[in-house]
């Protein structure tokens, strides 16, 4: 399986209209890939909080079109990012989106865990509440976002629903980037899956990006991983590995919480 993942700047003297024309464009020079990831509200920037409700879309709003079409005339499985979603019956959500290679809408994903402790996306968005996977050629995604890879139960539901490549699509500060590399090995590692994490670059409302977007195996090595700044980084890996990985090393089997009510003494 071939994975670009597109590390996408977000500039603020570039308007929402440009930024989507130029990521279409991006994604379509990726024809050829099997997968093609975007990061997490690239739209607006993750911690641009004040444009949240001026930039929020309904679900088949703009961007949902130009991905659409982006990830049909590349022909490619597309993880099309975030974007602040418009429920017209309720409040706003951070809502993943993913395209098939005709362009239809494969899943949505409404993030679960909202960052912000009482302020921010914390308070301006609802939090969803399914897991979501995604069943492609190969292998089954798991979808999570940004804040979502700091709760490991999230990752084993994904894992007990069929996931074998997760997929982490972020806006992740650069001050925490240490966290950034060890959770996605650490996810990797404890759920013997591939992890397929894309994260921003420059800078959200005054906070810095991480970047440094990250391709990890089941194993836990890193396959690829970008810079700072602006790129697409581009791996192939053998979805086949998670099955080898967890027949040769059968932790998974050994689970004992969470499978059944504890035992009374």
């Amino acid at each position: 399986m071939r994975a670009s993942v597109i590390q996408i700047a977000v500039n603020e003297d570039e308007s929402v209209e440009a930024r989507r024309r130029r990521v279409a464009a991006s994604v379509r020079e990726q024809a050829g890939a099997d997968l093609v990831v975007l990061p997490e509200l690239w739209t607006t920037g993750a911690f641009a909080y004040e444009a949240f409700g001026r930039e929020a879309e309904p679900l088949e709003g703009p961007t949902y079109e130009a991905m659409a079409k982006a990830a049909s005339d590349a022909g490619v499985w597309l993880h099309a990012g975030s974007i602040p979603e418009r429920d017209p019956d309720g409040p706003l959500y951070n809502t993943s989106l993913v395209f098939s290679p005709s362009g239809d809408l494969a899943a949505a994903y409404r993030k679960i865990h909202r960052f912000g402790f009482d302020k921010g996306e914390a308070v301006l968005m609802g939090a969803g509440a399914d897991l979501v996977t995604v069943r492609l050629p190969g292998t089954t995604l798991g979808l999570s976002t940004c804040y979502d890879l700091r709760f490991p139960e999230l990752y084993r539901g994904l894992v007990d629903a069929g996931a074998e490549t997760l997929v982490v699509s972020a806006g992740w500060p650069e001050r925490r980037r240490s966290h950034w590399t060890l959770l996605a090995q650490a996810r990797a590692v404890e759920n013997q899956a591939f992890v397929v994490a894309c994260g921003t670059a420059g800078t959200h409302a005054g906070v810095p990006q991480a970047g440094h977007s990250i391709v990890v195996d089941p194993w836990g090595e890193v396959l690829a991983q970008a810079g700072a700044g602006e790129e697409v980084l581009t791996v192939e890996f053998d979805p086949g590995k998670v099955a080898a990985t967890r027949e040769q090393f059968p932790a998974l089997k050994d689970r004992m919480l969470g499978l059944q009510p504890p035992r009374r003494p």
